[in-house]
C-alpha cells in the first residue's frame, strides 16, 4: 500500500528505515510515494490562493484567479516530483565516493522517505499566514535532515561516521536543487507566467 511507511517515519523512525531496508518496495512503489505527496503542497497551493487568500503582514488579503493558481499547482507539482527523482539520482551518483552500492530504488527510497515531511508542511497553507508557513516550513525542514542523517547509513549499508559525511553531501546537494528550483521560478514569472491577482 502506497504511503505504508509514513506513521513509522514519525513514530519510529530508525525503525521504519530498518523496515524500509529489509523489504525494498519496486521503483514505481516510491515513485508512487512522492508522487501521492507531491499533491499535498500542490493542491493547498491552489485552495489556498483561490480561496482564502494570503496575508502578508497587515496587509489586504491577496488571492489568486483560478487560472493563475492551477498554473502554479501544475508547476509546483512537477517541480517538486523532479527535484525529488533529481535529489535520488545525486544520492546514487555520490555513493561510490562512499564505498556503497544502492540500487537506484534504495536512493529513490531514501529521498522519497527524506522529503515526505517537507511535502507535509504543505498543509500549513491551510492557514495562510507567512509567519506561521515559515515556522511550519522549518520544523519541517529539521525534521527531514534528521531523517536523512538517521536513514543514510541504514539505506546505503555504509558506517555511521560515513553515512554523517554523505548526508552533508546531500543535504547540500539539496540546497542547490532548491535554488536551482527557486530560480526557475522566477525565471517563469519574469517570462509572463507570472502570478495575476483578483483586486
Amino acid at each position: 500500500m502506497i504511503l505504508n511507511h509514513l506513521l513509522g517515519i514519525y513514530t519510529h523512525p530508525r525503525e521504519e528505515w530498518q523496515s524500509i531496508d529489509r523489504k525494498h518496495e519496486t521503483y514505481f512503489y516510491a515513485l508512487s510515494h512522492i508522487m501521492v505527496m507531491a499533491l499535498i503542497p500542490a493542491l493547498v497551493t491552489f485552495y489556498s490562493g483561490t480561496q482564502l487568500g494570503w496575508s502578508i503582514g497587515a496587509g489586504d488579503v491577496i488571492r489568486l484567479t483560478q487560472n493563475s493558481a492551477m498554473i502554479l499547482a501544475i508547476g509546483m507539482y512537477f517541480g517538486v516530483v523532479a527535484g525529488v527523482v533529481a535529489l535520488a539520482i545525486l544520492i546514487h551518483e555520490l555513493a561510490n565516493i562512499f564505498s556503497a552500492e544502492p540500487t537506484y530504488t534504495q536512493s529513490l527510497e531514501l529521498a522519497a522517505y527524506t522529503a515526505t515531511p517537507l511535502l507535509m508542511v504543505g498543509f500549513a497553507g491551510l492557514y495562510p499566514q507567512l509567519w506561521f508557513v515559515m515556522l511550519i516550513g522549518f520544523v519541517g525542514l529539521a525534521y527531514s535532515v534528521y531523517l536523512l542523517y538517521s536513514g543514510t547509513p541504514i539505506i546505503m549499508h555504509i558506517p555511521e561516521e560515513k553515512g554523517f559525511i554523505y548526508a552533508s553531501s546531500v543535504v547540500t546537494c539539496g540546497l542547490v536543487l532548491l535554488s536551482i528550483l527557486m530560480a526557475a521560478t522566477i525565471i517563469m514569472w519574469g517570462s509572463g507566467f507570472g502570478p495575476e491577482f483578483i483586486h
